[in-house]
């Protein structure tokens, strides 16, 4: 039954040799892998004039400049971006270019802080479309917390189907959103072209509330910063794309970079011209929209194309985290799990791991966006900038063609994102951001002991001077309860493996136990038989300890130990039972040189 439903939800397992018919065009990759940073369109605007706003109307006027900032940051971000794709068509991208060029330490730290990223920007997400969708339905809103966690459910099943899969119901609403954008932005410039009236703003609603300062400007700067996360996911999922792998994945990160852009700054100089506001129930792209495009089938249309985009935006993450924490667990810095492909060929594993850390951040910050954003793109920009600096040394190193111009680009790129990682860790720091900075270090040492388990258990499982044990005449321990076909056969096999064995039985029923002796006498005359007293009716207990004593009087290196079980024909069935073998399985799986075989007798209903 549960494997029915895995594949009515997941659809029919994919061979390997069907995994180059997976791989993604541009046009889909765009919406797989680019939702996210284009999604920041809706909400990055709108934190810049949140903050401005408080120092009243002459500062709102600097959103123009912070905007322009930012777009050249985006460009100069994706142009180095860009270099890594091509210097790296294997992908990886932060992490893989940090461990090559800067080192171990580095590499883990760009890896940390990537992992961290992409697990807040689903809960980030996520929590952003619920706030839409609880602004449409206000009676959703004690329940938001239950519809998030039912969001990144239907995202983990969508990714789950399988990349292609994923990149068929992704695209139609990434670019209903791109056109919906392209849209209001038009109008809306349209409207000023055309010198239509552009509306006055009560001037109470501009009064300051503190004084215009530096920080204050750094503080929307860096709240602004937020439309950069997910720009590194095309660098590290380049092998999803369809051959030329990384001619396509350049082309799809300059689309994402020129869209990003023209969005950004269109929506960030109409909120400016318009003299919009943010305000308690309404986001600035409704404003707009309801302004230039009237309250109709439009603007229903831009808002319906943003709210869904707000939760599939955390859909990148979902390439992203699961492609990265597979390179991690190749290289022993996290379990082996994750570097495995499901039946859908995809890193199932990841994207599991990555849902159910999202969920944990959901409830715990009970869905509020506007807790969640201040840990945001800090650990982004330190992986931004440790990639840049992996790429300068790497120039300077091989030295091939124009390796100065390379390098100048990803030197203007480490800089500029090291800047702004000092902005945002100094502005947001007491925010949240804090957090950020301790659960990174956290990662990397998580990371550093997994790698020195895999690397001792490598050691201890080597055969360098390594003897086989002599096994001999090893004993042989089959634990019954009664006489019945199943013990019967179990004793049989018990024989055809060594002629040392014994049956062990438990004295809970003195009348039962009568029984059982006289049943053994005919069934299995020449095997002993041992009875052990528990005054406490345990099970578990006794045959332990009589396990250990036998240990110490045998000279074999191992001790196996049988356990006839019966298998009912349906599952509900073994409720009606008891799970004692699994509990005495358990107990041996921890004891050294005890090996635990199960005997099943299948019934017939």
């Amino acid at each position: 039954m549960i494997y029915a439903l895995k594949r009515v939800l997941l659809g029919n397992p994919l061979t390997t040799a069907q995994a180059r018919y997976e791989r993604l065009a541009k046009i889909p990759a765009l919406a797989i892998f680019c939702s996210d940073a284009l999604s920041s369109v809706a909400y990055g605007p709108e934190e810049i004039r949140i903050f401005l706003a408080l120092a009243g109307a002459a500062a709102l006027s600097l959103s123009i400049p912070i905007a322009l900032a930012i777009t050249i940051l985006i460009a100069i971000v994706s142009t180095s971006y860009w270099q890594t794709i091509h210097a790296y068509p294997s992908g990886g991208g932060a992490y893989t270019v940090a461990r090559e060029n800067l080192g171990t330490l580095p590499g883990l730290v760009a890896g940390a802080s990537l992992l961290v990223g992409y697990v807040l920007t689903v809960a980030v997400s996520v929590a952003a479309g619920v706030a839409a969708i609880t602004s449409a339905f206000p009676r959703l809103y004690p329940s938001r917390v239950w519809v998030g966690i039912l969001c990144v459910t239907l995202l983990s099943i969508a990714n789950l189907r399988g990349i292609r899969e994923t990149g068929r119901i992704f695209a139609v609403p990434t670019y209903w959103f791109i056109a919906s954008m392209a849209l209001a932005i038009g109008a809306g410039l349209f409207h000023l072209w055309r010198g239509g009236p552009v509306p006055d703003v009560p001037a109470a609603e501009f009064s300051a509330v503190v004084p215009l300062t530096t920080f204050l400007v750094l503080r929307a700067f860096s709240a602004g910063c937020t439309a950069l996360t997910g720009i590194e996911a095309v660098a590290n999922c380049v092998q999803a794309f369809k051959p030329p792998e990384a001619r396509n994945a350049g082309i799809t990160l300059i689309w994402m970079a020129v869209l990003l852009g023209s969005m950004f700054m269109g929506l960030s100089f109409l909120s400016d011209s318009f003299h919009l506001l943010p305000r308690e129930g309404e986001t600035l792209v409704s404003q707009l929209a309801g302004k230039v495009l009237g309250r109709g089938p439009l603007y229903l249309m831009v808002q319906a194309s943003t709210m869904v985009i707000l939760l599939l935006a955390a859909n990148t993450c979902y390439a992203g985290f699961p492609m990265l924490a597979s390179l991690l667990a190749k290289d022993q810095f996290l379990p082996r799990q994750l570097a495995s492909l499901g039946d859908r060929l995809v890193y199932s594993n990841g994207i599991l791991f990555l849902s159910g850390l999202s969920i944990f951040l959901l409830v715990a910050f009970q869905g509020d966006t506007h807790a969640l954003l201040p840990l945001y793109a800090l650990g982004v920009f330190l992986s931004f900038t440790l990639s840049q600096l992996g790429m300068v040394r790497r120039w300077a190193r091989h030295r091939g063609r124009h390796w100065f111009h390379h390098a100048a680009i990803n030197t203007i790129g480490a800089s500029v994102t090291a800047v702004v990682m000092g902005v945002v860790g100094t502005t947001r720091f007491t925010e949240g951001a804090w957090m950020v900075v301790v659960v990174i270090p956290v990662l990397v040492l998580g990371f550093l002991r997994v790698r020195r388990h895999y690397v001792e258990l490598g050691r201890q499982l080597s055969l360098d001077g390594f003897a086989p044990p002599k096994l001999g005449r090893h004993p042989v321990v089959v634990l019954v309860a009664g006489i019945h076909r199943g013990v019967v056969t179990a004793l049989a096999y018990a024989k055809a493996i060594s002629p040392n064995v014994t049956g062990i039985t438990v004295d809970l029923d003195p009348t039962a136990t009568s029984r059982l002796r006289m049943q053994w006498q005919e069934w299995a005359p020449d095997i002993p038989l041992v009875v052990l007293d528990s005054p406490y009716r345990s099970v578990l207990g006794p045959i332990l300890h009589y396990i250990d004593q036998m240990e110490k009087q045998q000279d074999s290196a191992y001790m196996t130990i049988i356990l006839p079980e019966f298998i009912p024909a349906k599952w509900w069935q073994h409720l009606l039972h008891n799970q004692t073998a699994l509990l005495i399985k358990g107990a041996l799986l921890f004891r050294r040189g005890k090996v635990a075989i199960s005997i099943p007798y299948h019934l017939d209903q």
